[in-house]
């Protein structure tokens, strides 16, 4: 300290003596208290910190993301495989529609052969046990209403008996799985 301000220092504070104590202050350079340099340093700090919550909350996000779309795959894989098992289901049952049709035929000729016209039948009761196992189900029965997502109406007839838009034979069973048709059914619509 200079002689002038240990004289001050000396002397009562009066107004003389705090008027020269503010012209001492504002000559001398301003030098910050060490109190105002710790808020510098905890600012990086909680800067740091902010920036490892960020992060924290970034990577978190990213995980929940992840997770979402993983679980989102594995929903739609086992849709894929189920519609996949159905539709193999559907093309193979298809294949043998053929046979279906040849065993009906069978049945429907007259025979003098009981024997044979028996094991026919047992062999269409087998056929259709099996198909039946499988989830397939027969329709297009006489009487039944037409529906176009269903029947191919390859013949139409004016029948006052029957209501409109209603099958009044039927050529050829149509078959399905569930809501998946693997054969239409070929009717004639009366009306």
């Amino acid at each position: 300290m200079s002689k002038k301000n240990k004289e001050k220092k000396e002397k009562p504070v009066t107004e003389e003596t705090a008027s020269e104590a503010e012209e001492l202050r504002e000559e001398a350079p301003v030098e910050e208290a060490p109190a105002e340099e710790a808020p510098k340093e905890e600012a990086p700090k909680e800067s740091e910190l902010e920036k490892a919550q960020k992060a924290l909350a970034q990577e978190h996000d990213q995980y929940l993301r992840l997770a979402a779309e993983y679980d989102n795959f594995r929903k739609r894989s086992r849709k894929e495989k189920e519609a996949l098992y159905t539709d193999v289901k559907a093309e193979t049952a298809g294949k043998f529609l053929p046979v279906y049709d040849n065993l009906e035929r069978a049945l429907a000729n007259e025979t003098s052969d009981e024997a044979y016209k028996k094991g026919v039948e047992l062999i269409m009761a087998e056929f259709r046990k099996i198909m039946t196992g499988l989830g397939v189900e027969e329709f297009g029965e006489a009487g039944e209403a037409f529906d176009p997502n269903a029947h191919n109406a390859v013949m139409h007839v004016e029948n006052e008996e029957l209501g409109e838009n209603v099958i009044a034979q039927v050529f050829q069973k149509g078959f399905r799985i569930g809501d998946k048709v693997i054969r239409h059914a070929v009717v004639q619509v009366a009306n």
